[in-house]
């Protein structure tokens, strides 16, 4: 699943290029569904400054950079961390 992948439908009706300050005004109450928690886009886009969208993908990829930690599952987690200093490792499996 594509994070956001249904803003690009949403805004795709509006003329573009289009200003940061023209998508707010349009479109800046719409909710963005987060995996933590729900956004408005005018809060997200508002983070970037003035900006020209060519499309609404932009707008989307845009948002995508300016989301949140409610965007993310668990904030600072990694499974491909290497093993501490004094702990016990899991043994290297070799296919």
């Amino acid at each position: 699943m594509r994070l956001l992948s249904g803003l690009t439908d949403q805004v795709g009706a509006h003329s573009y290029p289009a200003t940061t300050e023209e998508v707010i005004e349009e479109y800046g109450e719409l909710e963005l569904e987060l995996p933590n928690g729900d956004e408005q886009l005018g809060d997200v886009l508002g983070r970037l400054g003035s900006e020209t969208f060519e499309s609404a993908e932009d707008v989307r990829v845009a948002a995508i950079s300016a989301v949140s930690s409610n965007a993310v599952g668990r904030e600072n987690y990694s499974d491909r961390d290497p093993i501490a200093i004094g702990e016990d490792g899991h043994e290297q499996v070799s296919f």
